[in-house]
């Protein structure tokens, strides 16, 4: 859950008059998802932000599915992904349900046109590179290990330092939050939280950019990408204040919660939406019961999904698997550690394991894209004869 944050030059009240050095008006816009009763920011540009000088032809970006539906645990080697230099065209969807999409991209340039995500917030985790966001909030810096939560309206690009980028993504259709039972009744983090605000990086270095000309912002709605051409810079912002921006929050800042005996998956999580939650599986403690099981006992996802993204480490539940792996454990079957998993973790200590977890509430489809990368036979990997 974002909290206040103000940058540039406001007036000191809203909706009045306020204007530039030059005697113009400053055009007053309020961002905000959820009508009127969401998280909003009031933005000053130089330029009404309704400046179209052009449109294009939409075309479409929606996901190929291969089913509708899966009851097979499958394995998808996220990393044979093939970079490309456009991060748009880079972007592949695995999963899909209606609540959310999830895939993986492997960019290979900065971006040279803007885009604005009009259907969902989007939740980027950096898994290789760094570089520069850059909205009209401001910029941030992101690096390996970084969460990049943009919320949906915002115009943004990207700018990488090296050509070697791998992200994991996630597109939601309903706002992404920190989970409320972190929260107390004004959204401050409480004392038993796994992470607090210092943890959480907003934007800064606001540039108000006062150009004219031909700025393209490609814009994704309902599975079509329609092309803007707008009048002026969409970083003509000279102020903001609200909750309403993107940030970042490192995994590498989650501090783990443990106890005597293994605990339950909801210890490591991070965001919750209305349809899914993310979990961050980081370097801990193991448990320290006399008799513990540190590996994970066999569970029945009956509710939701279950999809693992594995970033670095040696994943203890798991066998041969590596960096970019994706499983997936569709809810309705049970699953558990690999064969020799459970004594393996037997009077271990600690673990150095690095993963994202993403548990949709309903059944995820599986495109095209995916069933390119999927690892064969991964479900009769618990097999031991």
């Amino acid at each position: 859950m974002p909290f206040y944050h103000s940058l540039g030059v406001i007036p000191e009240k809203r909706h009045v008059v306020s204007r530039q050095p030059n005697g113009n008006l400053y055009q007053e816009e309020l961002v905000g998802t959820q009508g009127f009763a969401g998280l909003s920011s009031l933005v000053y540009h130089l330029y009404p932000p309704t400046r179209v000088r052009q449109k294009g032809l939409p075309y479409s970006v929606k996901p190929e599915l291969a089913s509708e539906n899966s009851m097979n645990a499958m394995s998808f080697n996220g990393f044979d992904i093939k970079p490309e230099a456009d991060y748009m065209a880079s972007r592949k969807t695995l999963f899909v349900n209606a609540a959310m999409h999830i895939g993986v991209a492997a960019p290979s340039e900065s971006t040279k046109s803007f885009y604005k995500n009009a259907d969902a917030d989007e939740m980027l985790f950096v898994h290789k590179g760094s570089g520069v966001l850059e909205t009209m909030y401001g910029s941030l810096k992101f690096a390996y290990g970084d969460y990049i939560v943009i919320p949906r309206g915002t115009v943004y690009q990207i700018k990488f330092d090296t050509p070697d980028n791998k992200l994991l993504y996630i597109e939601s259709f309903d706002p992404i939050f920190t989970p409320r039972r972190y929260r107390n009744d004004f959204g401050q983090l409480l004392e038993h939280s796994p992470f607090c605000e210092r943890d959480i990086k907003r934007p800064s270095d606001l540039q108000t950019i006062d150009e004219k000309g031909d700025f393209d912002i490609f814009i994704k709605k309902k599975g079509m990408m329609f092309p803007y051409t707008y009048a002026n810079h969409p970083f003509d912002v000279a102020g903001w204040d609200g909750y309403h921006y993107p940030y970042t929050f490192s995994i590498f800042n989650f501090e783990p919660i443990t106890g005597r005996i293994h605990m339950p998956p909801p210890i490591h999580q991070t965001f919750e939406s209305k349809n899914f939650v993310v979990c961050s599986f980081v370097p801990r403690l193991y448990d320290y019961h006399p008799l513990a099981i540190p590996a994970p006992y066999h569970h029945s996802n009956i509710d939701s999904d279950e999809i693992l993204y594995y970033v670095d480490g040696d994943f203890m539940s798991r066998n041969n698997i590596k960096a970019g792996q994706f499983t997936l454990h569709p809810g309705g079957i049970p699953h558990g550690p690999h064969p020799g998993a459970i004594e393996r973790s037997i009077g271990q200590k600690e673990t150095k394991e690095l993963a994202v977890m993403i548990d949709p509430f309903n059944p995820v489809m599986i495109t095209k894209e995916a069933l390119k990368i999927e690892v064969d036979g991964y479900y009769k990997s618990w097999l031991t004869e």
